[in-house]
């Protein structure tokens, strides 16, 4: 591509993120729908702009990398131990029950092949817990018991997702569902998750002091990108999508994760949030690019919409990836209905990762164009569906316990 048509190519992706995806805020829908749009909008499907040239799609994946640094370092492993055994069998039952039903539905009901089945069924196991905790401060329900829970499930969630999406990174790269390698690849994950953290701290302790001494300015996110991406790099070589060693890395300098076995290391929460402030721009100008990127890869006008397959393969899917989110909250024992309702609900949004599970499957050659889009469509839903039905949800509960509080006095 000649440099001119990348960069006006750039201008309209960046621009039409932006522009759409703060139309979708103002009428409270996620922004990550509305970059999704955009690339809709003005890729093959009805403007035919910009393509997903080779330069852009590395760009998209640097901002996957990121995004999940950025889920990282946001992760808050305090919440797993605050909400304890029922935010764990929220995550248990919130990945198996769609795990299975969507397995289930594309293997037996759809007969497709059983790599194409179990990145569906992954797909479904998502929960973006970003687009459901910013429900929840617009609420004012962040501190709440049940939010608790639903951060601590999702934050499971997220780790259970990477580690799914890491073995099916190896069973599409070797063309087979082959057990052994997967095995070897959990095991260097394992030994990944649990080296990489002491090693990144110990890194980030470095670019500290050199960053004290220093005086030429934006050394701390020119060194941490650099951290980043040379995780990435590792867990590429380990077998791994390069977007887990983001995640690492952004664990492992988050201010809320703790080593309990390296103590030695000093941890500054103060050089923590530079990090996290410093870096915040820079997920933000690359990751709108990605999901831009996942619009720009679907070519609506190549996919028959007059078929039954695809209403009857989205509806399906749309309805196992909400029964099986919402009844994972129904093992729950001692919580209202209505407050189980609501874990449940909040669970239901796959959002980001959801789309990072479907981009995976579609650039591994694993889904076809008509089938990703049908997942698109079932996340694309999901996520709309979550942040108005958390609204109406606290709305009636609130209004029922006035009731049922003017009754009983």
């Amino acid at each position: 591509m000649e440099a001119h048509s990348f960069l006006i190519q750039l201008v309209f992706i960046l621009l039409s993120a932006r522009l759409v995806g703060e139309i979708a805020a103002y009428f409270q829908v996620p922004s990550v729908i509305g970059e999704l749009v955009a690339g809709i909008v003005i890729g093959p499907s009805i403007l035919g702009l910009v393509e997903l040239s080779n330069p852009i799609h590395l760009l998209a994946q640097i901002g996957i990398i990121l995004l999940l640094f950025e889920v990282g370092i946001e992760t808050d492993i305090g919440h797993l131990s605050a909400a304890g055994v029922r935010a764990l069998i929220v995550a248990t039952g919130g990945v198996i029950m769609p795990f299975v039903l969507g397995f289930f539905l594309s293997y037996y009901l759809f007969e497709f092949s059983i790599l194409a089945s179990l990145f569906i069924a992954s797909t479904l196991t998502a929960t973006s817990i970003g687009i459901t905790l910013r429900v929840l401060r617009d609420l004012k329900k962040q501190n709440s018991l049940e939010a608790q829970i639903i951060i601590g499930a999702a934050v499971l969630d997220d780790i259970i997702g990477i580690v799914l999406l890491a073995m099916l990174y190896e069973f599409s790269t070797s063309g087979e569902v082959n057990l052994w390698n997967a095995g070897k690849v959990l095991v260097l994950i394992v030994l990944f998750f649990l080296i990489s953290p002491i090693l990144a701290k110990g890194i980030s302790q470095l670019i500290e002091r050199w960053n004290e001494e220093s005086d030429i300015p934006g050394l701390l996110p020119t060194t941490i990108v650099s951290l980043i991406l040379l995780f990435a790099w590792i867990a590429h070589s380990l077998g791994a999508p390069e977007l887990l060693g983001g995640f690492a890395a952004g664990l492992a300098l988050s201010r809320r994760f703790f080593f309990p076995f390296a103590t030695f290391l000093h941890e500054s929460k103060e050089f923590s949030r530079r990090v996290e402030e410093q870096m915040r721009p820079i997920v933000h100008l690359f990751t709108p690019i990605f999901f831009v990127a996942i619009g720009l890869s679907l070519d609506l006008r190549k996919v028959n919409w007059e078929s039954t397959f695809i209403w009857t393969l989205s509806g399906s899917l749309l309805l196992a990836a909400i029964v099986g989110k919402l009844f994972s909250a129904f093992f729950l024992k001692g919580e209202r209905r209505i407050m189980q309702v609501i874990i449940g609900t909040a669970m239901i949004p796959r959002g980001e990762v959801g789309l990072i599970f479907a981009n995976v499957g579609l650039n591994a050659g694993v889904l076809k164009d008509d089938v990703y889009a049908a997942i698109i469509l079932v996340i694309t839903i999901t996520t709309l569906v979550a942040p108005f039905s958390l609204r109406w949800l606290y709305s009636y509960s609130e209004k029922h316990d006035v009731s049922r509080g003017e009754h009983t006095s």
